[in-house]
């Protein structure tokens, strides 16, 4: 791997994982970046998806106490059992709508312009369900140990809009989880646990159909753009949980809106060619 190809594959990485877990679109942040880069392709594609194993073993380490517990109490505990299906209820609807419509959102949604519209109208949900939280004196949900399978399955739903690249799977999920009467720890906390499963999923799915594409020589791009992943990853995750404790997501929907209105500027204009 050429010095080149290095710089560009850690800068990939260090792009998701910083962006997985907020609400700004990891997938957005990596389809622009890998333009502008002119890091981009079908074998890229696999890449940005792979890497993202990286981000989740972030949430794997940080949560590991609780992971370790569920694992060990689930024959036993009610609520370690009902933790598991809650993450399986709410992961299945997007899978089911990936199988069926990824082929087409890949090709016509991928693309800048897309994606920086997506940017702007996530960011104006997010200001309009922080003003009405705003206003809620006590949250339904205060855990993600009391959440239903009803609670589990509507996040489920709010993580499908996320197929649609530029709006943020993070942003989806835990905006959704507020709208629906979780508190801001317990859906950003169900939003860290529910990425386990899907971007395990989609790592392993995408490995499997794209494999005619790889082969052993592309193991250390892949593998260093995942190590830059967690550690960045890592080290959002750790922040973010500061952050939320006294603090919205305001900021993170004007800088959508910024950033959306610059990606559509530059494009429209031609001062920058953003690749497809």
């Amino acid at each position: 791997m050429d010095l080149t190809l290095l710089i560009k594959v850690v800068i990939m990485g260090i792009v998701e994982g910083l962006t997985e877990f907020l609400p700004i679109s990891s997938t957005g942040h990596l389809i622009l970046a890998g333009s502008l880069l002119n890091f981009t392709g079908e074998k890229v594609k696999v890449f940005e998806i792979v890497i993202q194993a990286g981000a989740m073993l972030a949430v794997c380490w940080e949560y590991r106490v609780k992971i370790a517990r569920v694992i060990l109490d689930f024959r036993t505990d009610i609520a370690a059992r009902r933790f598991v299906v809650n993450l399986l209820i709410a992961f299945l609807p997007a899978v089911l709508l990936g199988l069926a419509f990824g082929k087409a959102i890949k090709a016509h949604l991928f693309k800048p312009v897309p994606v920086a519209l997506a940017f702007i109208v996530g960011a104006f949900i997010i200001i309009i369900i922080e003003r009405r939280h705003r206003r809620v004196v006590y949250s339904r949900v205060d855990s993600v140990d009391d959440m239903s399978a009803l609670d589990a399955l509507k996040v489920g739903l709010a993580q499908c809009f996320a197929l649609i690249p530029g709006t943020s799977r993070s942003g989806a999920t835990i905006i959704g989880a507020m709208a629906f009467g979780l508190s801001r720890q317990a859906a950003t906390e169900f939003s860290f646990f529910l990425a386990i499963p899907t971007l395990f999923g989609a790592t392993v799915y995408s490995l499997y159909k794209e494999r005619a594409l790889l082969s052993l020589a592309d193991l250390p791009m892949f593998g260093l753009g995942a190590l830059s992943a967690f550690f960045s990853a890592f080290l959002c995750v750790r922040w973010l949980l500061r952050y939320i404790s006294s603090h919205d997501f305001m900021v993170f929907a004007w800088y959508r809106i910024i950033f959306g209105l610059i990606i559509l500027v530059t494009a429209l204009t031609g001062w920058v060619q953003w690749a497809e």
